[in-house]
């Protein structure tokens, strides 16, 4: 078999089950740096654009008759075979149009899996096959994750290189991505996909299944390997080289992706019943240093694109702090449940800047906020760049215990004479063990970038048992204005960094 027929994979084969391919096809030898090599040789060549690979009728499906199309569970690759996963392939169809190839590996040797019709169960909406047989879109990935014996949803790679996982007690929400390209730019954004999933066989109850995959675009090819392991939290840890195809590549390393609507800092443009309505609340920053930063999120009028500058960068990640079902009054959505995302840098990751990308949004069905790091110097052609992190998807992203922690932040026309000014009233709450033993307030360090603020107000919260700080903006002529605060006692930094921005 060529190497070339193993990075397709989409040659359709009768069905088999995975041991009987195995028989009858021993496979091909099979290692991570393989995905390396064949990543590098592709990278010196042209970029092949997909095709779509959907058979009528299904490649007019809408999301109802999608939804329509069961992967049936017995079919699931090693299924009671007590290995502690269990893999389901995703039908073609809706959004996914280009199909993907599977393998397995399993003694150092990798065989695709074949479609198969049987593998799914076609709803009324959907209606039978007739013809065709329908490819795949993407991979779930199931195991014991909140009793011992059922087994859940913990990671689904589908839709170019989007990935989502859930840990202990959580619903869907935020999503990862292998890379992203040009977020933001005028130029207009580029979407990279994983071609080709290689998942190696798990041991007899396993805690943790390794994955790779190769990643393809127009500007760069990829080689990843995921190591993920289900639990409380769930983590995925994440190898990558990168091979660019052209020079000044600006890449965003670790991207997340989440959804934010509205909450009380701004709901002015949205009239809902709900008191909030987001898959994260804010962008959460540390660094090696020991200094935290918290930027609430919002969902602007036009494009935002904001820029941290980190040394020796620590994590970020995008959070849902707000955990009680109260905060959302929503009875469905569950956004209480969602989990948080958070990126662990493996070695240093050297100069550059975490961005945050907010797009306007009238819906909660678009995914409308992305954070990322940036390299300082963009990626040139003809370099392999290596870099290493974890992914966890925890409730609540690390803090640091000598720090408080924002809570929530709220904000609104300024009433009386001080609304015909244009003045903006804000109110942050603060908590935490670091305010626990103070006798005395701490001081609020507020500064701003244009406009004027009024000397802020401190002062103690006994529902949060924190303090909450209140101040007014006065934007005057600003069209921007970045506002800055932290608590300070005995001149010593004691609170995370509250970062915002208003715009006229």
């Amino acid at each position: 078999m060529k190497a070339a027929a193993l990075v397709v994979g989409l040659l359709l084969v009768q069905p088999l089950t995975v041991r009987a391919q195995a028989a009858a096809d021993p496979g091909l030898e099979f290692s991570p740096d393989y995905v390396v090599r064949l990543a590098a040789d592709m990278a010196r060549k042209p970029f092949l654009s997909p095709s779509e690979g959907v058979p009528p009728p299904w490649d007019t499906l809408g999301y109802d008759q999608y939804r329509d199309i069961r992967f049936r569970r017995e079919r699931a690759i090693w299924h009671g075979e007590g290995r502690n996963f269990e893999l389901q392939l995703l039908p073609a169809g809706w959004l996914f149009k280009y199909p993907i190839a599977v393998h397995i590996v399993d003694r150092g040797r990798a065989r695709p899996i074949g479609a198969d019709n049987a593998m799914f169960e076609f709803g009324r909406l959907a209606g039978q096959p007739s013809a065709g047989v329908m490819p795949f879109s993407g991979v779930r990935l199931n195991g014991p994750l909140n009793r011992p014996a059922v087994f859940d949803e913990i990671v689904v790679f589908q839709g170019a290189s989007y990935f989502r996982a859930l840990s202990r007690g959580q619903a869907y929400g935020i999503s990862a991505r292998g890379l992203a390209i040009d977020t933001g730019e005028q130029s207009g954004e580029e979407f990279p996909f994983f071609r080709t999933f290689w998942v190696e066989t798990p041991v007899k109850n396993a805690r943790a299944l390794v994955m790779h995959a190769l990643l393809d675009s127009p500007s760069t090819t990829g080689a990843y390997t995921f190591r993920i392991a289900g639990g409380a939290p769930t983590t995925i840890d994440v190898e990558v080289q990168l091979f660019p195809r052209r020079d000044g590549m600006r890449v965003g390393v670790a991207p997340l992706t989440s959804m934010f609507l509205f909450s009380p800092i701004d709901k002015s443009r949205i009239s809902d019943f709900r008191r909030a309505v987001h898959d994260s609340d804010g962008l959460a920053i540390a660094s090696a240093s020991g200094e935290r930063v918290w930027r609430p999120l919002t969902n602007p009028r036009r494009l935002q694109v904001s820029e941290f500058l980190v040394h020796d960068l620590a994590g970020f990640g995008l959070a849902q702090r707000q955990r009680r079902p109260a905060d959302y009054e929503d009875l469905e959505a569950a956004y209480e449940r969602r989990p948080s995302g958070w990126i662990e840098p493996r070695g240093a990751w050297g100069s550059g800047s975490v961005h945050l990308v907010e797009i306007p949004s009238e819906e909660e069905i678009h995914d409308n906020i992305v954070a990322y790091w940036r390299p300082r110097e963009p990626y040139q052609k003809a370099q392999t760049y290596r870099f290493a992190y974890r992914i966890v998807w925890p409730d609540h992203v690390p803090s640091a215990p000598d720090k408080a922690i924002v809570r929530e932040t709220f904000s609104g026309l300024a009433n009386g004479p001080d609304r015909k000014s244009g003045a903006v009233r804000y109110a942050v709450d603060f908590a935490g063990p670091a305010l626990a033993g103070l006798k005395d307030l701490p001081e609020a360090a507020l500064s701003a970038s244009a406009g004027r603020v009024d000397a802020p107000v401190v002062q103690r919260n006994p529902s949060t048992r924190g303090v909450r700080v209140d101040f007014l903006l006065r934007p005057e002529n600003a069209d921007l204005v970045e506002l800055r605060l932290e608590l300070k006692s005995a001149d010593k930094t004691i609170s995370e960094v509250w970062l915002s921005r208003w715009t006229k």
